[in-house]
This record gives structure tokens, sequence and C-alpha cells, in this order.
């Protein structure tokens, strides 16, 4: 069975025994244990997981169902994130199905219940998040691993808990003070994703297997390069990409007014009637297919595209060198994996 099938066996699992204690609540609560069934398991690449699983192989320890259900918590941890990022970003549709917030809107108007419609999915996307970050705890607690490895892990689990939301919130602050600064976005990039994303599971894997510091090091100079790459092409999927592939709407990124580093480049090179353009139209809800192409043909014609791509290959090569260095210490299958990885993280080839 691959890694990604065995990490969904294992999230039904646990979804399976959490939904009956739900349910066990009141009958009533089907919908609730169903949408979170439903989101964790509709989709997703299984990037967290699959790091820090090949982070504790390439450290040495030995497969494991317990390994495996230990690391697919951090899937529930993903799922949180979504939810209240939809939530905070207005976003109609998550992985091509209709966002949290939406799904319970939906719900409401169509029992005919009183009240606010999207009060009432805002309320649902919160409790939802809320309950899938606590069910990301209870899952590595209760996994199986050794009592001693997971309290290792958590240090990098609770401190990659808080850089997240650290990052999710200068996120939305440069948003609202129209930062448009290179550095701003680096260091969201860097906290929202480069470290949640990579980094952090690589070295809760680590210390699951109870690494040292030099492959903590390792992992830390492949992670921070990768996951800024991954977070930079998901920018630019954002705004150039395939609906049918990234599950959202073409130029979500542009209404809901992201200040990514395709932004910053684009404010950098541009003239006073494309800066105009970026000022009218960034953070647009109601930007039109018309609209998404203006913009788009500012962040190509002043050359940010291209600056993105050229960043995001530098990157990557940073990561490969960093791959090259850790071979005397990190396990070849685990930097196999992780080879194979960065080429799907940085080209979103899944």
């Amino acid at each position: 069975m691959e890694l990604n099938e065995r990490i969904d066996a294992a999230l039904t699992a646990f979804l399976d025994r959490q939904a009956a204690v739900v349910c066990g609540i009141d009958d009533r609560l089907g919908d609730y244990a169903d949408a979170v069934r439903d989101f964790v398991l509709g989709g997703g690449k299984r990037l967290r997981p699959a790091f820090a699983y090949w982070g504790a192989r390439g450290a040495g320890l030995a497969d494991s169902a317990e390994l495996v259900a230990c690391v697919s918590s951090l899937e529930l941890l993903q799922a949180s994130a979504l939810m209240h990022d939809d939530l905070i970003d207005g976003s109609d549709t998550r992985r091509g199905a209709p966002s949290i917030h939406r799904r319970f809107a939906s719900l409401h108007t169509a029992q005919g219940w009183s009240g606010r419609a999207d009060g009432f999915g805002a309320a649902a996307a919160i409790l939802l998040g809320d309950l899938c970050l606590a069910w990301s705890d209870e899952l590595l607690c209760s996994a199986g691993m050794p009592v001693e490895a997971v309290a290792a892990a958590r240090r990098d689990f609770d401190l990659m808990r808080t850089e997240v939301s650290a990052g999710q919130y200068l996120d939305v602050l440069s948003e609202v003070r129209r930062d448009v600064s290179e550095a701003t976005a680096a260091k969201v990039a860097r906290y929202k994703s480069a470290k949640y994303t990579i980094e952090r599971p690589l070295l809760v894997g680590a210390s699951l297997a109870g690494a040292g510091e030099r492959v903590r090091s390792h992992y830390s100079a492949i992670g921070l390069p990768l996951g800024e790459a991954f977070q930079l092409r998901d920018d630019v999927l954002g705004v150039f990409g395939d609906p049918a592939q990234t599950g959202k709407p073409a130029g979500d990124d542009l209404r809901e007014g992201k200040h990514t580093f395709l932004i910053a480049r684009a404010w950098a090179g541009a003239d006073g009637a494309q800066r105009a353009a970026l000022d009218a139209n960034l953070g647009d809800p109601g930007l039109d297919a018309a609209g998404v192409e203006r913009l788009r043909a500012v962040l190509l014609d002043t050359g940010a595209l291209a600056d993105t791509e050229r960043r995001i290959e530098t990157l990557a090569a940073e990561a490969e060198a960093a791959l090259e260095a850790s071979r005397p210490d990190v396990d070849p299958a685990a930097l196999e994996v992780f080879a194979g990885l960065l080429v799907k993280a940085v080209k979103r080839d899944f």
C-alpha cells in the first residue's frame, strides 16, 4: 500500500471513532461530523505527513502503523488551518467543493432556519477548525508511538502551530496595511508555509526518531528553501493556475488581496499606471475575469512572474544542494523520496 493510502486509512479509522463520539452526544450532529470527514478525506496531497514520515525514516526509525498514524495528525492540523483560512479569505471553494463556511451557510438556507446563513456558516467553520486542531493533538498522542518520542516531537509540533498562526496573522496584517515589501512577503512565506509545510514536519519526524542536531540541521537546510519555493509556486498558481488543478476559481488570490512575493516584485517594477491598476483592483472581491486579466498583464509586463520563477529555481537548487550535503547522515531511501517530493512540491505535479 502506498504511503498516502496508509495515511488515508489511519485518518479514516480515527475519524470513524471520533464521529461515533460526536454523534453520541446528539443525533443532530451528523452533518457536523460528516463535514470533517468529507473535508479531510476529500482531497489534499498529504505533504506534511509524508515529510514527517520520511523525516523519521531518514533518521533511522523503522516503519510502523503507529508512525503512520502519528504523522497523519498533521493532516488534521492542515484541515484546521484551511477551514479558518477559507473563512478569513471569504473563499467559496476548497479542493473543488464548497468551503466549510459556504457548506453550512447552504445547509442553513436549505433548512429554512432563522438568523443569518453566513453567520451560521462562519460559526461552523470556526468550530470545526478548532475541532480539527484539537483532534490533531489527540491523534499525535494516541497513535501508539512511545511516550518519550511523542514528548520530543511535541516541541516541534507546538512551535509549528505557533509559527503558522503568526504567519497567517502577518499575512492578514500585510493586506490591511497595504504592505507590498518583499521583506514582509518573504517572512509570511517562511512562517505561513516554508516552516509549516516542510521544515517542521521534517523536524517532527526527526524528533520521533530521536535524531541529533546534525540531522536536524540538514532537515532545516532542506526544508526552508523547499518550503519557500512551494509557497511561491502556490502564489503563481493562485493567479495563473488552472481551477481544475487548484480547486479554486482563477484569480482568487487577486480578489483576496494577497501581498505575495509575486505582487511585491510587480509593485517594485511597476510604472505609475501599473501601480494604479494594482492599487485599484488588488483585493477587490468583485473582481471579474477582465479585471483578473488586467492584473495578470501587470504581473507579466513588470517581469514579476519571471522574477518569481527564477526565485523558485534558485530556492529549489538550494534545497537540492542541501539534500546532497546530507547524504552521509540521512538514510538514502529517504533522500530519494525527498528528491522526488522536491520536484513535486516545486512543479506541483502530483
